[in-house]
């Protein structure tokens, strides 16, 4: 079956779209987890259970952090990403602008890095040149 799927959630605990997308996550048997503030600065790969570490992570995030809902998908077949955004849409669920796809380069990055790229990605898409 090769690595299990995973999808990390942020702000996405206490929404209804949040319920409804767990329910879907649910339903596809992809493992979730939700990403609190003070994990920010751990690597993606090992929020995600792709990297295994011994080391303890002591490093703490303080800062801000953001407030929009973040999803990042690791293991994800392309079968069972167009499945889960397939019943995304027939849920009528509204989209969400920040989602990745974990892979080799990005899973270094912690979540911040990763939410600044994204914020970068989704203002150049949104102001075509």
């Amino acid at each position: 079956m090769g690595e299990h799927a995973t999808a990390l959630l942020y702000n996405l605990e206490q929404t209804p779209q949040g319920k409804q997308i767990k329910c879907i996550l649910i339903q596809l048997g992809v493992h979730i987890k939700n990403i609190q503030p003070k994990q920010y600065l751990i690597p993606l790969g090992i929020l995600s259970g792709a990297e295994k570490t011994t080391e303890a992570l002591s490093e703490t995030y303080t800062g801000e952090g953001f407030s929009e809902e973040m999803l990042v998908m690791k293991g994800f077949s392309n079968a069972l990403l167009d499945e889960f955004l397939l019943r995304m849409r027939k849920a009528k669920i509204p989209r969400i602008q920040l989602k990745a796809v974990l892979t080799p380069s990005n899973q270094k990055w912690d979540s911040i890095t990763l939410y600044e790229e994204l914020k970068k990605e989704a203002l150049s898409m949104s102001n075509p040149r």
